[in-house]
C-alpha cells in the first residue's frame, strides 16, 4: 500500500534507509577481516571464532522472513526504528564485550535486529514511492549498498591496524543515529492494511531451533568429533526439526515460507543455486583473513585491501550482468557464472602454497568475482521472475533467508575440515 509523501520525507526516507543498509553491509564485511585479531586478543579459538559469525546468521537466518511480517503487520517505521536500536545496542556490547561469551551473545542479538530492520529498508522505499520515482530510488539505494559493501574490507583493515577491533563495532552507533535522526525527521508510518497478516511464531521457532541445532553439532564437531554423543544428538536433532517445519508450513494456514512457491521448477532451481554459490562463497571470506593474517602475515589493512578485486568487480559488472536475461534468457549466464566461480574457488586451494599475492589471492579473488558477478544479478532476476506479481517481495525474502542459511552451514561444516588440518588453535 503506498503512502503520500513530501519530497522532503523522501529525502530522509532515503537518507535513513541508505543509512541502515550501509551499517549492515559495512558489519557484515570488516568483521571477518578483524577475526584473526579478536581470536588473538580474546585468547579465543577457532571454533569461538566460528560462532561470532554464525551467532549472526542463524538469528538473521531464521527470523528474517518473521521480521518482514512484523513491519507489514505493526508498522514498517516501527520495526525499522527497533531493529537499529537493538542493532546499535548490541554493537556497542560487542564493542565492550570482556571475553569471547559475551561477543558471541551480543553478535546473536545484533542478527536478531538485523532480521527486523533489513527487510524494511526496501519495504519503507516501496510504499513512500511510486513508478518511475521508486525506480530511481531503489537504484540509489543499491548504489550506495553496493559502494559500502566495496570499502567495507577495507575501512575494517585499517581500524583494526590504526585503532582496535572493538572499533568494527563502535562505528555503527554514529551511523545508527543518523538512522534514527532521519526518521524522525520525516520518514511515514506504513502498514500492508489491505491484507490480514498472522504471524507464524511457531514456524519461526522451529527454524531457529532447527538451524542452530545442525550449527552447533557441526562446530562442536570439528574439536570433538562426529561420533560425540552431543554432536550426533544436535545434528539429527537439527535434522528432525527442520523436517517439522517443512511439515508444518505445509499445513499452517499463514507459514512464512509457503511451500506451494517451491512447485516451480525455476525457483526451486534458483534456490537451491544460491544455497551451493553462497555456501561456497561464504566460506571463502571466512576463512581467507586467516589465511592472509595468519598464514601468510599480512597485516590487517592489507589483508582488507586484498579483498577488494573481488568486491569491485561484483559492483561493476553486476549492473551489466542484470541485462543478460533479457538478452540471452537465464540459462546461458546461470551456466558460464556457477562455472566460472567454481573454478576461482578451485583455485584457493591450488594455490594456497604460492607466496605471490598476485599468482593466488588476487587471481582466486579475479576469476571468482567475474563468475559471481555474471551469476548474482540474473539469479535474482529468476527467482522474482519465477514467483507471480503478489509473491514477488516473498519470494525476493525466502531466497535472501536461504543465502544466509548457506553460509551458515558452509561456516560450521568447513570446520571439520579446517580444525582436522590446523587444529583448534
Amino acid at each position: 500500500m503506498s503512502v503520500a509523501t513530501t519530497r522532503r520525507a523522501q529525502v530522509f526516507i532515503l537518507i535513513a534507509t541508505i543509512l541502515a543498509s550501509s551499517m549492515v553491509f559495512i558489519d557484515g564485511t570488516v568483521v571477518n577481516i578483524a577475526l584473526p585479531v579478536i581470536q588473538t586478543d580474546l585468547h579465543a579459538n577457532a571454533i569461538d571464532m566460528q560462532w561470532v559469525v554464525n551467532a549472526y546468521s542463524l538469528f538473521l537466518a531464521a527470523l528474517m522472513l518473521v521480521g518482514g511480517s512484523l513491519g507489514d503487520h505493526y508498522g514498517r517505521r516501527l520495526m525499522f526504528v527497533i531493529g537499529t536500536l537493538v542493532f546499535a545496542a548490541s554493537s556497542a556490547w560487542c564493542g565492550f564485550a570482556p571475553d569471547v561469551h559475551h561477543l558471541i551473545a551480543a553478535r546473536g542479538v545484533q542478527g536478531v535486529g538485523s532480521a527486523l530492520m533489513t527487510p524494511e529498508s526496501l519495504a519503507i522505499i516501496s510504499a513512500c514511492f511510486e513508478g518511475a520515482a521508486r525506480g530511481r530510488a531503489i537504484g540509489l539505494w543499491s548504489s550506495f549498498s553496493a559502494l559500502t559493501t566495496a570499502l567495507g574490507p577495507a575501512l575494517g583493515g585499517f581500524i583494526v591496524q590504526y585503532a582496535s577491533w572493538r572499533w568494527v563495532f563502535f562505528i555503527n552507533i554514529p551511523f545508527a543515529i543518523g538512522v534514527l535522526a532521519s526518521v524522525a525527521a520525516g520518514v511515514p508510518e506504513s502498514r500492508d492494511t489491505e491484507r490480514e497478516h498472522h504471524l507464524d511464531w511457531v514456524g519461526s521457532a522451529l527454524a531457529t531451533f532447527g538451524l542452530g541445532g545442525i550449527t552447533y553439532g557441526l562446530i562442536t564437531a570439528g574439536e570433538t568429533g562426529l561420533r560425540d554423543p552431543w554432536v550426533a544428538g544436535s545434528i539429527i536433532g537439527g535434522i528432525a526439526i527442520l523436517i517439522a517445519f517443512v511439515v508444518y508450513e505445509g499445513r499452517a494456514k499463514n507459514p512464512m515460507m509457503p511451500l506451494w512457491l517451491f512447485k516451480s521448477p525455476t525457483f526451486s532451481g534458483s534456490n537451491l543455486l544460491t544455497f551451493l554459490l553462497y555456501a561456497a562463497l561464504s566460506g571463502a571470506i571466512f576463512f581467507v583473513p586467516f589465511d592472509l593474517i595468519q598464514a601468510r602475515h599480512y597485516p590487517p589493512s592489507a589483508a582488507g585491501v586484498s579483498i577488494l578485486p573481488f568486491v569491485i568487480l561484483m559492483v561493476t559488472l553486476s549492473p551489466w550482468a542484470g541485462g543478460l536475461v533479457a538478452k540471452y534468457g537465464s540459462k546461458l549466464p546461470l551456466v558460464v557464472g556457477p562455472t566460472i566461480a567454481a573454478i576461482g574457488f578451485a583455485l584457493f586451494a591450488i594455490t594456497s602454497s604460492v607466496a605471490n599475492y598476485w599468482e593466488s589471492i588476487f587471481l582466486s579473488f579475479l576469476v571468482t568475482g567475474l563468475g559471481m558477478a555474471v551469476t548474482v544479478a540474473p539469479l535474482t532476476t529468476t527467482v522474482l521472475e519465477s514467483a507471480d506479481e503478489g509473491h514477488v517481495g516473498l519470494a525476493s525474502a525466502i531466497n535472501n533467508a536461504i543465502s544466509r542459511a548457506a553460509g551458515l552451514f558452509a561456516v560450521a561444516a568447513l570446520s571439520l575440515v579446517v580444525i582436522d588440518v590446523f587444529g583448534s588453535r
